[in-house]
């Protein structure tokens, strides 16, 4: 299992990208659930603070694809490094702006311009494209980056959890952008492995978003999304109505956790099953693991019961990437990963919203049906997109972008 890790980091500047890729991306799990929390320690509602964390997920979902989009045309460091700017100057906003009690759509705006984010997900991704493309060793890189993302969902919560109840309200969201400028810095200056821009392919041509399949991937990860963002909204407010507001992120863990090990298992396995069956499998994983949510009655049972809904998460993403790095052309890889990406950011905002609204309104955990509407959304989409995901069809699809 081991040796197909140790493998993928001989190439050269592998492990430096990957290293500033992993703390460029860090951010993503510190900044949603460090807003929920400012909120929560400041005596907001959970629906004003699933508005505004919603706000910054949706626009995320909506700006990063077109970033990765010019990333593709121009380079990474070019358009990386201006968006960034954009992105923690307009968070600083945010934060200024909620300890002065600015009303909510100043809350809002700051929270949607804070979305010009890059995905450095989706960069970082490209780039283990580029080195192994073709190889089997990718794999394993995509599947490595899937553990990297759990072990962040894993001890960013903490971090700005932690920050948030010891220090005060914003020390989270505050750290995220701190590390998230750095972060930036450190990625783009990995100049040797940056993928060469393809301005003279990309200019007036078509959006990998037309692609049905590329729709199915996006809609699909949609509903797997709103599992995680009605996990992380109820963690917050079940262990408040517990007076357990320390331990708000056990279940977080827990779930990134079962995702680790799935992930870590999944990527050294050696199969011939085609993806898009791995995919349902995975997928029909993930809706039935929704059904023991209804059960949950503590904080306890919840860390229990995501820890095994986790397995399912990891193998759904490299799946997903995989097939990505099947469907579109180099030239537009990083733009075809944001968009996979993207829909389940906006899986996690609508999820956060909706649940927000029902634990306002009944209690904390009604929260997850949301989360079985989506699990069993998401399993009707992959198997009807079965015969859209197998590869004649990709390339007949891949002929008319």
């Amino acid at each position: 299992m081991a040796n197909a890790y140790r493998e993928i980091f001989k190439a050269p500047g592998a492990i430096a990208f990957s290293t500033t890729g992993f703390i460029a991306r860090a951010p993503i799990s510190m900044i949603s659930i460090g807003l929920m929390t400012m909120f929560a320690a400041r005596g907001d509602s959970y629906g004003n603070a699933g508005y505004v964390a919603a706000s910054y997920v949706l626009a995320n979902a909506i700006i990063t694809p077109q970033i990765s989009r010019l990333a593709d045309r121009y380079g990474q460091a070019r358009v990386a490094r201006p968006a960034t700017l954009i992105s923690v100057a307009s968070l600083c906003g945010l934060l200024i702006a909620s300890h002065y009690g600015a009303p909510l759509y100043v809350l809002i705006f700051t929270a949607i311009m804070t979305g010009f984010m890059p995905s450095f997900g989706s960069f970082v991704r490209t780039r283990w494209s580029n080195l192994y493309r073709g190889s089997p060793l990718l794999r394993s890189a995509f599947a490595y980056e899937s553990i990297v993302d759990e072990l962040i969902f894993m001890v960013g919560p903490i971090i700005a959890i932690e920050l948030t109840t010891r220090f005060f309200p914003s020390a989270g969201p505050l750290a995220a952008a701190i590390i998230l400028l750095i972060g930036c810095w450190l990625f783009t200056s990995q100049k040797t492995t940056e993928p060469t821009p393809h301005p003279e392919k990309i200019e007036g041509s078509t959006s990998v978003i037309r692609l049905f399949s590329i729709q199915i991937l996006a809609i699909m990860l949609f509903c797997i999304g709103t599992i995680f963002g009605t996990a992380e909204i109820t963690a917050v407010a079940l262990a408040k109505s517990l007076d357990l507001s320390h331990y708000t992120a056990l279940p977080l863990v827990a779930y990134a956790l079962g995702s680790f090990i799935a992930g870590i298992t999944y990527g050294a396995l050696q199969t011939s099953m085609p993806l898009q069956k791995q995919l349902l499998i995975s997928v029909t994983i993930a809706a039935i693991t929704t059904l023991p949510l209804l059960l949950v009655i503590d904080l306890w049972s919840l860390t229990i019961v995501l820890f095994i809904a986790g397995a399912a998460c990891s193998p759904t993403i490299i799946i997903c990437m995989s097939l990505v790095e099947n469907i579109v052309p180099n030239e537009k890889l990083t733009e075809g990963m944001s968009w996979a990406i993207t829909g389940m950011a906006v899986g996690v905002a609508a999820g956060a919203a909706m649940s927000g609204q029902l634990i306002d309104t009944y209690k904390p955990e009604s929260g997850f049906y949301i989360s079985m509407i989506g699990g069993f959304l998401a399993f009707l989409i992959a198997l009807i997109g079965q015969h859209y995901l197998k590869p004649k069809t990709l390339m007949r699809e891949l002929n008319n972008l």
